[in-house]
C-alpha cells in the first residue's frame, strides 16, 4: 500500500491486527464489511507468503478443504476456499482433477488471493511497539502510529534450531522453512535430514525423486521417535480438533495439559500414510530395481548430540541411539536439513506493557475467547491467535479451528455470540455424581 493511502485512513481503529498469516487473515476476512468495525492488520512482509520455502512438488494439506479462513465459521462468506475456486473459473476442474487431498500450493494461492481482496490489510510494514495511554492501544509502526480499542497478535511461528546449530547455518546447513531455495544443488552430495515429521519426510522424498543425474549420493533420515509414524486421521481423533474439545482442553489442569500434547503429538504431527508409501515405494525402486542400495539410510530412535565441521569439508552429525546410549553415532554430511518445527515467533513489541500481562508458562494467559488477561480496562484487549498450545491443546497452530477461533474473537469484539455446532459425540467432562449417589449412566 502507497503513503497516500495510509494517510487517509482514520487514525483509530476498533481491531489493529499484527501479523497477516493465516490466523489473522481469517480474522480480517470475518470482519470485513462489517458496520462499526474499522480494522486494520499490519504485516512486515512485503506481500501474502505462507511457507513459501516448504512447497514441495506435490505437497498437501494435512486436512479438509472445508477448514478454511471462514467456512466453519460463516460458510457464506465471500472469503471461501469454494468461491475462490468459483471465481477462478475452475470450480468443475478443481472437482473432476479428484484430489485426494488439496495440493498445498493451491491453498497458498487461495490465501494470497484472500489477501488481496482485502482493502484492510498493510503490507511491508513493521509493528515496533504496542504501548496502553488514555484508554487506547497505541501501534508504532516503522510508517505511523494508529491507536486501537483491541490489538489481535497473529504473529505466526519462526524457524526452532538447537542451540548446538544456531552458529553454523549457511548453505550448507540450514532449516526445513528455507528448503526450496537451498536445496537445488544436491547432486552427488551426502545429505542429512534431521526431524520424523511431515516436513522432514517431503524433504526425504522430494531428494530421492529427483532424477538420476541430480540425485544425492545418500540420503541419511534421522528422527527421535521410534519410527515414522501416519498421522492419527481417523474420525474420533479428529474430535480432539473440534471447538468442544478445545473448550474441555482449556479448562483442564496444566500438568493434564501437558501429558495431553506430549501423548497426542501424532494427530497433528504424523506424516501422511500417502507420503509414507511414497517414500517406501521409491526407496525400493531404488535399492532393488535400479541398483542403489546405499541411496538411503533410514535412522530413526536418534538423538542428535552435535555437528561439526569435518576435517576434510562438510560436517560430521554425531548422533545417539535412544536404546543404546553408550553407542555413538557418526554421519558424514555436504549438507544438513534441519526438520525441526517451528515455535510460536517473539513479540518484542509488546515490551511497554509486558508487566501488565498475565502469562502461563511460556504463553500469554488467555481467556475462553483468547483475551489475555492483564491489568487494563476490560473493554480494551489483546486477542492471541495460534500461540497457546499449551492453554488450548494441539489444535491451536492447526488449520482445524482457525476459522472458529477467529469468529470467537470476532463475537468478542462485536459483543455477540455465535451459535455453536453441536458438540462430540464424546462426552469429554466427568459425569461425577454426589458422594454415596448411584451413577445413571448404565454400560
Amino acid at each position: 500500500m502507497g503513503h497516500d493511502h495510509i494517510r487517509s485512513v482514520p487514525a483509530h481503529y476498533r481491531c489493529v491486527g499484527v501479523g497477516v498469516g493465516p490466523a489473522n487473515l481469517s480474522l480480517a476476512s470475518l470482519l470485513h464489511g462489517l458496520p462499526d468495525m474499522p480494522n486494520l492488520f499490519i504485516d512486515r512482509k512485503e506481500s501474502f507468503t505462507w511457507h513459501d520455502g516448504q512447497q514441495m512438488p506435490g505437497s498437501t494439506l494435512q486436512v479438509s478443504m472445508f477448514k478454511d479462513l471462514v467456512s466453519l465459521a460463516d460458510p457464506r462468506s465471500p472469503f471461501s476456499f469454494l468461491n475462490y475456486l468459483h471465481e477462478q473459473g475452475r470450480v468443475y476442474h478443481f472437482l473432476n482433477a479428484q484430489f485426494d487431498d488439496v495440493p498445498r500450493m493451491e491453498f497458498r494461492n487461495y490465501l494470497a488471493w484472500a489477501s488481496r481482496r482485502n482493502e484492510n490489510l498493510a503490507f511491508g510494514e513493521s509493528v515496533l511497539e504496542v504501548d496502553f495511554h488514555d484508554d487506547v492501544f497505541r501501534v508504532r509502526t516503522d510508517r505511523r502510529t494508529v491507536t486501537a480499542d483491541n490489538v489481535v497478535l497473529g504473529v505466526g511461528s519462526e524457524p526452532w534450531l538447537p542451540e548446538q546449530v544456531r552458529d553454523k547455518l549457511g548453505p550448507t546447513q540450514f532449516h526445513i522453512g528455507q528448503y526450496m531455495d537451498m536445496a537445488q544443488d544436491l547432486a552427488g552430495k551426502r545429505v542429512v535430514v534431521v526431524g520424523g515429521g511431515q516436513s522432514g519426510a517431503e524433504a526425504v522424498l522430494d531428494l530421492i525423486s529427483r532424477p538420476a543425474a541430480d540425485l544425492p549420493r545418500r540420503v541419511s533420515w534421522i528422527s527421535r521417535r521410534r519410527n515414522y509414524f501416519p498421522i492419527d486421521d481417523s474420525p474420533f481423533t479428529n474430535d480432539y480438533y473440534m471447538p468442544s474439545h478445545a473448550d474441555y482442553f482449556y479448562g483442564l489442569r496444566r500438568e493434564a495439559r501437558e501429558a495431553f500434547n506430549a501423548q497426542h503429538i501424532l494427530t497433528s504431527d504424523g506424516v501422511s500414510e500417502s507420503t509414507l508409501r511414497d517414500i517406501y515405494q521409491s526407496i525400493y525402486v531404488h535399492r532393488f530395481i535400479e541398483g542403489r542400495p546405499d541411496l538411503v539410510g533410514l535412522h530413526p530412535n536418534r538423538e542428535v548430540t552435535s555437528v561439526t565441521a569435518a576435517p576434510y569439508g562438510g560436517w560430521e552429525v554425531a548422533a545417539r541411539h535412544n536404546d543404546e546410549p553408550d553407542a555413538a553415532e557418526l554421519y558424514e554430511a555436504d549438507t544438513v536439513i534441519w526438520a525441526t518445527g517451528f515455535r510460536p515467533a517473539r513479540t518484542d513489541f509488546l515490551a511497554p506493557i509486558a508487566d501488565r500481562l498475565e502469562r502461563d508458562g511460556d504463553e500469554l494467559r488467555i481467556d475462553e475467547d483468547y483475551a489475555v488477561l492483564w491489568d487494563g480496562p476490560s473493554n480494551r484487549r489483546i486477542f492471541v491467535q495460534n500461540a497457546a498450545r499449551g492453554q488450548r491443546g494441539l489444535a491451536d497452530p492447526n488449520l482445524s479451528l482457525n476459522a472458529w477461533r477467529s469468529r470467537r474473537i470476532a463475537d468478542r469484539l462485536c459483543g455477540v455470540r455465535s451459535d455453536e455446532q453441536l458438540a462430540s459425540f464424546i462426552e469429554w467432562s466427568s459425569k461425577a455424581v454426589a458422594p454415596g449417589a448411584q451413577s445413571r449412566w448404565s454400560a
